[in-house]
C-alpha cells in the first residue's frame, strides 16, 4: 500500500498564489470600469424616465413645469404620483439630477462622476467618465459612448 502525499510544497503555493494576484491585476480595472459604466447607463435611463414624465406634463399642461436651474427634487409635486412611480432624482453617483424649464423647452443633465457642470458641453458622445450627461427635449445632446477615458 502507497501513501498519498500530505500536502503542498511551498513552491506549489507560491505557484498559485502568483496566478492568482495576475488575474486580481487584470480582473480589478475591468470591474471598476463596468460599475461606472452601469452608473452611466443607470443615470441615462433615470434622465430618460424623468423626460418621459415632463413631456407627459407638458403634453397636458401645455406647457413643462417651469424652474430655473432647479433640481428633478424640485418637480415633484408637479409630477408625482400622476406621472412618476419611481422617482430617480439622483443620479448614478447619488448626485441630484438637474432641471431646467421654461414654456415647452426643458434641459435635465447630471453633472457625471465629477460633479462639476462642464463648460462648455461637447454637444456629442464623449468618452470621459466625467462629462456630463444632458438630455434637451426629448434627445440626448451630450451622453457617454464607446470605451470610456478615466
Amino acid at each position: 500500500m502507497r501513501r498519498g502525499r500530505a500536502g503542498f510544497t511551498l513552491v506549489e503555493l507560491m505557484i498559485v498564489v502568483a496566478i492568482v494576484g495576475i488575474l486580481t491585476a487584470i480582473a480589478v480595472p475591468n470591474l471598476a470600469q463596468a460599475i461606472e459604466r452601469s452608473r452611466q447607463r443607470r443615470t441615462m435611463s433615470d434622465i430618460r424616465a424623468v423626460a418621459n414624465a415632463v413631456s407627459s406634463y407638458g403634453v397636458d399642461w401645455v406647457f413643462v413645469p417651469k424652474l430655473a436651474d432647479g433640481t428633478v427634487e424640485q418637480l415633484l409635486p408637479y409630477l408625482a404620483p400622476t406621472y412618476f412611480k419611481k422617482k430617480p432624482t439622483d443620479d448614478g453617483w447619488n448626485n441630484p439630477l438637474h432641471y431646467y424649464g421654461s414654456g415647452l423647452d426643458y434641459t435635465i443633465w447630471s453633472f457625471a462622476r465629477d460633479r462639476v457642470q462642464q463648460s462648455p458641453l461637447l454637444l456629442t458622445a464623449t468618452t470621459s467618465f466625467d462629462a456630463d450627461i444632458v438630455l434637451s427635449n426629448g434627445i440626448f445632446i451630450q451622453w457617454p459612448e464607446g470605451m470610456q477615458i478615466r
